[in-house]
C-alpha cells in the first residue's frame, strides 16, 4: 500500500508538470464515459454508485489503479479501468475532484431513519469504546472532508447505500484497498446496525 501511495504521488506530480492549454477540456472528455454511472459532474443518481464530485484526486487515482490491477474487484470498474493510462487516471480524477458535490440531491427518494442517523452521529463522532471502534472523524474529519495528505477519502454526502456496501465489504474482507488494513479492522468490529446508522449519518454530512 505504501508503494501504491508513492506511485500515486509520482503520477500526480508528473501530471501537474505536463498540464497545459486545453487540458481541462481533455480531462472532461476522458471523464465522459464515467458520467454514465457517476453523473456528468460526479453526482451519481444511483445510490449503489458513489458520488465522485469533490473527492480527493489522489484517492481517486489510487482506486482506479486498484481496479486496473484487480486488487479492488468490481466487474464494471475493472473493465473501465483496464485501458486507462496513468495520465488518463490523473485527468479523470482531477476533473471529478474539481466538481461540486450536491449533497441535497443525494439519494433524495430514500427514507431516512431519524433514530439511526442519531446513532450514526454518535458512532461517527465518538466511536464505540466497548467494541474498540474508533470515531470515524479521527481520520475523515468532523464534516467528512477526509484527509488528502494521508489519502483518507472524503465521505460527506456519499450515498448511504454505497457506504454501507463498502463497509460490509471491508467487514467481510472482500475489499482490501485500505492502508495497513485499518478499515478491515474497524469494520470487523461493527454490527450491521452500526454500519447502516453511520452510513445514513455520513450521507447528510457537508
Amino acid at each position: 500500500m505504501f508503494r501504491t501511495t508513492i506511485r500515486t504521488l509520482m503520477v500526480l506530480s508528473v501530471a501537474l508538470m505536463v498540464a497545459g492549454p486545453g487540458h481541462a477540456q481533455d480531462a472532461k472528455t476522458k471523464a465522459a464515459a464515467c458520467g454514465a454511472c457517476h453523473g456528468p459532474d460526479g453526482n451519481s443518481v444511483n445510490p449503489e454508485w458513489p458520488n465522485l464530485a469533490g473527492q480527493h484526486p489522489g484517492y481517486l487515482v489510487a482506486q482506479l489503479q486498484a481496479f486496473k490491477s484487480n486488487v479492488r474487484k468490481n466487474a464494471n470498474m475493472n473493465a473501465m479501468a483496464a485501458p486507462l493510462s496513468d495520465q488518463d487516471m490523473v485527468d479523470v480524477a482531477g476533473y471529478f475532484a474539481s466538481q461540486a458535490l450536491k449533497v441535497p440531491s443525494v439519494d433524495a427518494t430514500a427514507t431516512v431513519d431519524a433514530t439511526a442517523t442519531v446513532d450514526g452521529a454518535k458512532l461517527y463522532r465518538g466511536g464505540n469504546a466497548a467494541t474498540g471502534v474508533p470515531a470515524c472523524m479521527a481520520c475523515h474529519g468532523p464534516n467528512g472532508a477526509g484527509n488528502a495528505a494521508a489519502n483518507y477519502p472524503a465521505l460527506r454526502g456519499q450515498h448511504a447505500k454505497y457506504t454501507s456496501i463498502q463497509l460490509t465489504a471491508y467487514k467481510n474482507g472482500e475489499r482490501v484497498t485500505d492502508q495497513k488494513e485499518i478499515m478491515r479492522s474497524i469494520a470487523s468490529r461493527m454490527t450491521a446496525a452500526e454500519i447502516e446508522a453511520v452510513s445514513q449519518f455520513i450521507q447528510g454530512l457537508y
